[in-house]
């Protein structure tokens, strides 16, 4: 009887060892498999860009861009001066902080205005007027770079990497002039 007792132990001990070693393993290597898969397949989440958006002569004071980013953000680029360098132009988001309205360049106030609250924003993108103002919110701002007369946006390239290339929107200048907003 002692005999079978032992025979069972040995069994059994044979059994938990050899759970042990397996659990072991398949965490060693599914552990390895996963850092295998990251090292293969980078996150491109973080990856920046620069995107051409026009040529400086083609946005005059006054004008304005509507552009859409490669992730799908709406951007609103202005002249703010006659210079042909980056600072003589502004890029920011043209979607209000506060609660994600549309917001647009108004070259007679000098001002990005928020229609659905009355918010307004600096040409620097930070709020003066409204409830953006009260939260002390502003709008995102996007560097900008010129070369060889070239104007490029630096955007995040998630969407282009993640879901194979896409055409961003670019639109042709909008003027915004004070008699046309009279007539309306």
């Amino acid at each position: 009887m002692a005999e079978e007792q032992t025979g069972e132990s040995v069994d059994r001990r044979t059994f938990i060892e050899s759970s042990a070693m397996a659990g072991g393993l398949a965490a060693g290597y599914g552990t390895l498999g996963v850092m295998a898969i990251r090292f293969l397949h980078a996150s491109d989440g973080d990856a920046m860009g620069w995107q051409f958006l026009c040529r400086t002569e083609e946005l005059t004071i006054g004008e304005s861009l509507p552009y859409t980013t490669p992730s799908g953000a709406k951007v609103v680029i202005a002249r703010q001066s006659d210079g042909d360098t980056a600072s003589d132009f502004i890029a920011l988001s043209s979607v209000c902080p506060h609660l994600g309205c549309a917001v647009h360049w108004e070259s007679q106030n000098d001002r990005f205005f928020c229609p659905c609250h009355n918010g307004a924003f600096d040409p620097q993108g930070n709020a003066t007027e409204g409830p953006p103002a009260a939260a002390k919110q502003q709008l995102t701002r996007f560097p900008l770079q010129v070369e060889d007369g070239l104007l490029f946006i630096l955007v995040p390239l998630q969407a282009v990497l993640g879901e194979g290339m896409q055409v961003a929107a670019v639109t042709k200048p909008l003027h915004h002039d004070r008699s046309e907003e009279m007539e309306a």
